[in-house]
């Protein structure tokens, strides 16, 4: 079996023109050769990927190159790259700053840079993720790099410029690579497969391009995986098969399901990707992608922002035909707030399909819209207990109902029926669902049930209701501090003071004890405030006096014959004595 070699080393380039999405950096550096302005020191930085090692490895092999194209280019045929292309290079030297981060790898290659090179001109030094290096090897490594030899280059790459130190960055010429565009992965991928003999759908090949997410070893590390699982025939489902993709068709049902308000497909469709094994959060990401790309399809000047493939773009562009502005919007509203709430939520499931029943109700809100009449604000209750609650939401419907007043005043008789609702723009210009139902009813129906006059408590009722809960109470300690807490009564406001702060922490872990007083003594109003007195503590008993710390043979037999005068005759019978 032949030696299989993966497509990013074989279709590694080795020249400047080959090397993907970063014209910038190779335009710089073929012009500094050629006005022979090349610096000491570089840095690359950026994403993983994207050919910062590639580009560091082109420029040692032209910087030895004994035979130079007019574009400064390296030949490919000399000694030297000869030499460079099989790693046998005695010029080059490559660090791996991972596992070579000690201030000993640092003076070890320092000792390198002060032999000159054996053949060609220069001696470069590429150090691999240098921002791995200890702060001890970064200072140890200052001097030589402001510094060098004039046959000393070294060139530095990393994805994490941020950790490297101002000083030496202060040294270094810095290039900044791209992430690589998906039209560019497409082409090289292209480029291979026509190498390779492989036939590849455009789609198939814009899926691995996307899910390499801008790193081109990326994309030829799927490639090759994708190949592994096709053969010589790579097609869109095969793709999407292989990287557990969801298919954009589950997408556009799902929009001609909210287009049509149709509940039960959508919950269906929802249910066929769940049961796929598709992670419900992917599926919400997935969606307010999809309704971005129907959004930006809206307008000619935006479709240039779509980034899907020939056939792709056509179904987008017929969906944005048929999806109105502000349905698109508000839909996208609630996938954020779905995707914002989604790890707070319990029941994931149920927190997706609840944002899809309420996207499935954009549309009739939309059309019902323009029938609704504003209402005015009902009359404010005068008791503490007596607000107006909120009215039921519908599907789609904003989470707070908001009563809108028109500009003229309506006429006492004027009702609007609940359930008709209105779109009030809000952020993203889009239309928030606001329900319009009357409160009037209701208030009216709560200020007939409260009607009875609230009877207000004393404290022997509020004492009897606290004993009452104290029955309940498992705790021996939170018993204790209930039963010995002293109580009073000032409207509306209990005061309970106890012993200690102790005390006071076991009062207030009973979270249920002030609504149970409220509805024991049917005052809604009623408020607990706990306070810590220190004179209700139990008076300390006088402490005895303290016996001697130490008490001589004589004076214990004297305590002993005051405790009991029968060991005085014990002696005398027995004529016992002590030693002195």
């Amino acid at each position: 079996m032949s030696q299989f070699i993966v497509s990013a080393r074989k279709y590694r380039p080795l020249r400047f023109s080959d090397v993907v999405g970063q014209e910038h950096v190779s335009t710089t550096l073929k012009n500094a050769l050629k006005n022979d302005h090349l610096a000491h020191a570089f840095l690359f930085c950026g994403p993983r990927g994207v050919g910062k090692t590639t580009c560091a490895r082109i420029l040692a092999k032209v910087l030895n190159c004994e035979n130079l194209t007019e574009d400064h280019e390296p030949c490919n045929t000399c000694s030297s790259c000869e030499a460079f292309n099989k790693n046998a290079s005695f010029n080059i030297t490559e660090l791996d700053a991972a596992s070579n981060n000690s201030v000993e790898h640092i003076r070890a290659l320092i000792e390198q840079v002060r032999f000159q090179p054996q053949q060609g001109k220069y001696k470069v030094f590429i150090i691999d993720e240098v921002h791995m290096l200890s702060q001890q090897a970064f200072n140890a490594f200052l001097k030589t790099l402001e510094e060098p030899p004039p046959y000393a280059i070294f060139i530095l790459a990393t994805t994490e410029k941020h950790k490297i130190i101002p000083t030496i960055l202060s040294r270094c010429q810095i290039f900044d690579f791209r992430r690589i565009s998906i039209p560019s992965m497409i082409s090289h991928l292209e480029n291979i497969c026509q190498q390779e003999g492989i036939t590849a759908e455009h789609d198939a090949l814009h899926v691995i391009a996307t899910k390499a997410d801008g790193a081109l070893r990326d994309a030829l590390s799927i490639f090759d995986r994708i190949v592994s699982f096709s053969g010589k025939s790579i097609s869109y489902q095969d793709v999407i098969t292989n990287l557990n993709v969801l298919d954009h068709d589950y997408y556009f049902k799902i929009v001609d399901a909210l287009l049509t308000s149709n509940v039960s497909e959508l919950l269906l469709t929802f249910d066929e990707i769940v049961r796929k094994g598709f992670d419900p959060e992917v599926f919400t990401n997935g969606l307010a992608e999809h309704l971005r790309n129907i959004l930006v399809c809206k307008d000619e000047r935006t479709i240039q922002l779509l980034e899907a493939g020939e056939a792709l773009s056509v179904k987008f562009k017929a969906q944005a035909d048929l999806s109105p502005r502000s349905l698109l919007l508000t839909a996208l509203d609630i996938c954020n707030d779905c995707d914002v709430n989604y790890k707070q939520a319990r029941n994931k499931r149920l927190h997706v399909e609840m944002a899809l029943i309420r996207m499935c109700y954009i549309k009739q809100a939309l059309e019902a819209g323009p029938q609704v009449q504003a209402t005015a604000q009902p009359p404010q209750k005068k008791t503490a207990d007596l607000s107006p609650k909120p009215s039921p939401e519908v599907p789609g419907a904003g989470k707070t109902p908001i009563i809108v007043p028109k500009k003229d005043p309506p006429k006492a008789d004027n009702h609007v029926p609940s359930g008709n609702a209105k779109f009030i723009p809000t952020k993203f210009n889009s239309p928030k669902i606001t329900m319009l139902s009357s409160l009037e009813k209701e208030v009216e129906k709560e200020e007939a049930e409260n009607k009875s006059e609230v009877i207000i408590p004393t404290v022997e009722s509020i004492r009897s209701a606290w004993d009452a809960y104290l029955e309940k109470v498992n705790s021996p300690s939170v018993q204790n501090a209930l039963k010995n807490a002293v109580l009073d009564f000032e409207e509306p406001t209990v005061i309970v003071r106890v012993s200690s702060s102790i005390s006071e922490s076991n009062v207030r872990q009973e979270n249920h004890l002030a609504q149970f007083l409220r509805d024991e003594l049917s005052y809604p109003p009623l408020l607990m405030e706990i306070k810590v007195d220190q004179s209700l503590q139990p008076k300390e008993e006088k402490a005895k006096p303290k016996a001697p710390a130490f008490l001589g043979k004589k004076e214990k037999l004297a305590q002993m014959y005051e405790q009991n005068p029968l060991v005085k005759d014990l002696f005398r019978k027995l004529d016992l004595k002590y030693d002195e």
